[in-house]
């Protein structure tokens, strides 16, 4: 049996797992990983502008293609750069495995140079954080950080490694890493049976599909059921694509910034079927008034999710595609053409119209979706163009969107959409991001500029922070508290200052043409394309409503007036 330093068995355990890609920043502490890192060409290291960036990298690899997205920092500094990029994976259940050096373990505890306890600092933020001080136990804490990212609820896990244990040698032996298997030991046959004498007893079920089902790659029993059902379907940001947005029962995103329809069907149902959904308060509004008059049925593989915000009449708690595959063959269809007429008539509940006669944001997303003929990947950042991308690109396959739901991290999407690139090379690949999320992540253009790494940058440019800017326009007086960013910034001059070629849009008629030579380039391309600040996302239901208060522009005059 061969012995091997610390930083052998790191790149060892690695290849172990199958990793082909790894996203990081070096610093003294890791030095000694990188240096054995340089040996193997095999695995792909991209070094990113900032370890936030990747941190996102990972986390956009690992949402796109199911696998397990690894980033790797320094000490001090380095290991909490990260700390944001693991946040948003354990908010939105992504699997990544952030490997971190310290100093060496007799400096532990002394304040020692850039030392600190990066274990400590991600507990609440990871499914599990661990400090190895025995080169012994390397391999196994690795693989048991692998394993433990992957099963049940994905999420993130830190391996910290002092220094000295990057050097040490011990004996290594190569293992055969087995599947993952899925969570199937919490259903039970009663669970199974009442959620069947549930569905089958609806008349009007509704089903509301989560980024649980994206997770558990439950696209087609997900469909199979609702087709069966003759069901609307609903879903949440993280579960768009699950459900395809083309599919005539489809009726739009449930809560904050959903459609009028889904919000309102709601009212109208008498189960509620919930698919790996955890009743966000963006879905739910105000959890006493949810769904109050229907039965609520929750399929979720954390049973900790189970009553946490919305407490249901029955559960099943496992993977959500197993669960369905039990269900499915005890199920009738059924048909109820009343509850489909009623469905048809909320779909026809439109918002606002969108201006025709210049560029909205509204615009941009259409167009794109009309480009690509939905066939990208979409990454955004967080705010009013993430709201207009879910409502108006019709997503109809899972990990398509790769968006920050839970954390809402402004500066996401630009190293997510790295990272899904690297991992899905023949797909395009599109960021759309607003203006003040740009601000945060641009330094990442130097990193698709590095590479040559062909991913399109869609800034949704009016000069403010629009989501807080809207809220300050709709509760707040209209006082602009530090939401205006009409400086002297130039984006094209900073994304060609980058290596990145970019174009300034001002014209509807503009921006196919622009979009589709970004597309055709093969190279990373920038679209700063300018829209009115005024512009807002709707419909909206103010926070702590029920989602029976949705309102659109003239529903929001009025409530203002009222109020």
């Amino acid at each position: 049996m061969p012995e091997l330093t610390g930083s052998q068995i790191v790149i060892e355990c690695l290849r172990e797992q199958g990793v082909d890609t790894v996203f990081g920043y070096p610093g003294g502490a890791i030095l000694n990983i990188y240096d054995e890192l340089y040996k193997h060409p095999e695995i792909h290291h991209i070094l990113t502008s900032h370890e936030q960036g990747a941190a996102h990298a990972a986390d956009g690899y690992a949402r796109s293609t199911g696998k397990v997205g690894v980033c790797m920092a320094t000490s001090g500094p380095g290991a909490t750069n990260l700390v944001t990029g693991i946040a948003t994976a354990y908010m939105d259940s992504v699997p990544i495995v952030a490997i971190t050096a310290n100093v060496g373990t007799g400096g532990l505890g002394k304040d020692s140079f850039q030392e600190v306890d990066i274990a400590g600092i991600t507990m609440p933020v990871t499914k599990y954080s661990m400090i190895v001080k025995d080169v012994t136990r390397l391999a196994d804490a690795l693989r048991r950080a692998f394993r433990i990212a992957q099963s049940g609820r994905p999420g993130p896990v830190l391996v910290d490694i002092p220094k000295d244990v990057t050097a040490a040698k011990t004996a290594y032996e190569r293992k055969e890493i087995p599947p993952v298997e899925r969570s199937s030991a919490q259903i039970t046959d009663e669970d199974i049976a009442r959620a069947v004498q549930m569905i089958n007893g609806a008349k009007r079920p509704y089903l509301f599909v989560g980024g649980g089902a994206a997770i558990s790659g439950a696209e087609e029993e997900v469909t199979e059921l609702a087709h069966r059902l003759h069901a609307p379907v609903c879903d949440t940001l993280m579960g768009k694509g699950v459900y395809p947005g083309t599919d005539p029962a489809y009726v739009g995103m449930l809560g904050m910034h959903g459609t009028k329809g889904a919000n309102l069907l709601l009212s109208e149902c008498d189960l509620l079927l919930v698919l790996g959904a955890r009743f966000s308060d963006r879905d739910a509004g105000n959890p006493k008034n949810f769904a109050s008059q229907a039965k609520i049925l929750q399929f979720d593989v954390d049973r900790a999710e189970m009553n946490k915000n919305v407490v249901a009449d029955a559960s099943v708690s496992g993977d959500l595609k197993l669960i369905l595959q039990r269900i499915l063959p005890e199920i009738k269809e059924k048909e109820n053409k009343a509850w489909t007429a009623e469905m048809k008539a909320k779909q026809a509940l439109v918002s606002d119209e969108i201006p025709e006669d210049r560029l909205t944001g509204q615009f941009l997303v259409k167009k794109v979706y009309e480009v690509t003929k939905g066939e990208a990947l979409i990454a955004t950042e967080v705010g009013q163009h993430q709201m207009w991308t879910a409502q108006n690109y019709l997503f109809t396959k899972p990990r398509t969107l790769l968006t920050s739901g839970g954390l809402g991290t402004m500066g996401y999407g630009l190293g997510a959409a790295i990272g899904a690139k690297v991992g899905n090379p023949d797909k395009t690949v599109i960021n759309i991001a607003g203006d003040g999320c740009f601000r945060m992540n641009m330094n990442e253009l130097a990193t698709a500029s590095r590479y040559q790494i062909p991913v399109i940058e869609i800034i949704v440019d009016n000069h403010v922070l629009g989501m807080v800017r809207q809220w300050q326009t709709l509760f707040y007086g209209k006082r602009y508290s530090n939401t205006v960013l009409n400086d002297h910034v130039d984006y094209v001059k900073v994304a060609e200052g980058l290596g990145v070629d970019a174009v300034r849009i001002t014209e509807k008629e503009e921006f196919g043409p622009a979009l589709e030579k970004a597309i055709a380039s093969g190279k990373p391309y920038v679209l700063d394309c300018m829209i009115d600040p005024d512009d807002k996302v709707s419909p909206i239901i103010p926070a702590g409503h029920s989602n029976d208060d949705i309102y659109d522009q003239k529903d929001m005059a009025h409530w203002q007036d009222q109020n």
